[in-house]
């Protein structure tokens, strides 16, 4: 027979468990607290506003002319930069600024404001059944119209949110707001788990309206066009199943302690005291030092050995370069990296500017281009709509890596890469299914004109 167990044995037996339960206690909450939540977009959905919004170019300077806001300098000049621009005959203003002469008061502002947001957020509801009330963080941004109540306090009203959703309403942020919304959004998700968000990005055009003669203020007025997306993200692992895309990376670069750059899209009077929004000529060039410390910061995560191994010697090579003529830095090839490219919508040169910079081809900036022809810069939403353009064409495949590049004031560059994890059915209703057949279309180039 075994001897019995002895009490000092029983105690370290005891003490050795415990000990184990502790341990082993101690690392699963480890494991829990580094665990990184995934944040998976289920759908989204952008505004596309009716036909009878649309303004052709003949009709916008006629507008003007009628309405005698302008001097004939400032109609001449809006003339010539209009037909430049790449934006279609499609694009739509609000109804208030169809008006002689356009009303851009309070009323009109929050018309267009509920018209978009209300139509975008029931398609979004009412195509995956989503009670309102299951809603837990609602974010919202619209960079210069910030009402009282705010914008989702509108939203709560109109479709009955519950009294505790984490409600944020983000303004002043500019054409790349819309992916500070998402970003916020995620850091909510990792915070509470569990949750369904819902961001809304968009840009009011009625208030927008500038009545000078002043050219770098006189762009916006041409630029802007109606537009705005829900987009619904999730961090539950049932709603995998069901999502479109899971976000990768969402990187934010802010040049704001620049004066060049924090000057670079700025809302003033000029000397006459109207108010409008100047674009300097020098916006090309801080949004090309923006994204170039954003893929800094960006391509170790996203580039593979290869290209970062390049550049690195690249950048060396110049460093101790001898030569007079310095060498140009190695450009990584991002198409290693991605397999669709969303550039923010803010005109043709900017489009221009990025497709050079990144060494991307025409057919890698055509959703961008062709958002831009049909519905115009639609600010914070645009590279949604570009996202929308490519899954109507049906390009976006499973696995493949889509990234959204933003530009704003401040001056801001955010990138945001989305990994699709879906089977994508290109016949499902979008901003752009009506007439995805008819494009890409042909846009000349400006030296045509």
């Amino acid at each position: 027979m075994e001897a019995p167990l002895q009490d000092s044995d029983s105690s370290f037996f005891f003490a050795y468990f415990h000990l184990l339960a502790a341990t082993a206690l101690l690392l699963i909450v480890y494991f829990f607290s580094r665990r990184s939540t995934c944040i998976y977009l289920i759908d989204f959905s952008c505004y596309q506003p009716p036909d009878d919004l649309r303004v052709s170019t003949s009709n916008f300077i006629e507008h003007f002319e009628i309405c005698g806001l302008h001097e004939r300098d400032a109609i001449d000049f809006s003339n010539k930069v209009v037909e430049r621009m790449g934006i279609g005959c499609e694009a739509g203003f609000p109804l208030s600024l169809h008006q002689i002469p356009p009303d851009n008061s309070l009323n009109p502002s929050q018309e267009e404001t509920e018209t978009v947001l209300f139509t975008v957020v029931k398609d979004l509801f009412s195509k995956h059944n989503i009670n309102p009330k299951n809603i837990d963080i609602l974010v919202s941004n619209c960079s210069i119209f910030c009402p009282t109540p705010s914008i989702t306090a509108r939203i709560i009203n109109k479709f009955g949110f519950r009294s505790n959703v984490k409600s944020i309403s983000l303004s002043g942020m500019g054409c790349s707001a819309g992916l500070v919304a998402i970003s916020l959004a995620k850091d909510l998700l990792k915070v509470h788990r569990n949750s369904l968000a819902l961001v809304l990005s968009m840009e009011a055009v009625t208030p927008n309206g500038y009545n000078g003669k002043m050219k770098s203020m006189l762009l916006a007025n041409m630029l802007f066009r109606m537009g705005g997306v829900a987009i619904l993200l999730s961090n539950k692992k049932r709603d995998k199943r069901r999502a479109k895309y899971k976000l990768r990376h969402l990187l934010r670069t802010h040049m704001g302690s620049d004066d060049l750059s924090y000057q670079s899209v700025f809302q003033e009077n000029d000397e006459s005291g109207y108010v409008g929004v100047s674009l300097s000529r020098e916006l090309l060039h801080v949004a090309g030092n923006a994204l170039k410390i954003n893929i800094t910061e960006l391509g170790p995560c996203v580039l593979p050995y290869s290209e970062q191994i390049h550049y690195g010697f690249s950048v060396i090579r110049r460093k101790f370069s001898t030569s007079a003529r310095k060498e140009e830095i190695y450009v990584p090839n991002f198409k290693k990296a991605f397999d669709h490219f969303c550039i923010h919508a803010g005109g043709r040169a900017v489009i221009d500017a990025i497709e050079e910079k990144l060494r991307l081809t025409k057919e890698d900036g055509e959703a961008s281009r062709m958002t831009l022809y049909r519905f115009g810069n639609t600010s914070s939403s645009s590279v949604w709509y570009e996202l929308s353009y490519l899954e109507a064409k049906g390009r976006v495949k499973r696995g493949n890596r889509v990234w959204q590049i933003a530009f704003g004031s401040g001056f801001k560059c955010n990138s945001a890469i989305w990994e699709c994890i879906s089977d994508l059915n290109p016949k499902i209703r979008n901003a752009w299914s009506d007439r995805i057949h008819n494009y890409p279309v042909d846009i000349p180039d400006v030296a045509d004109h």
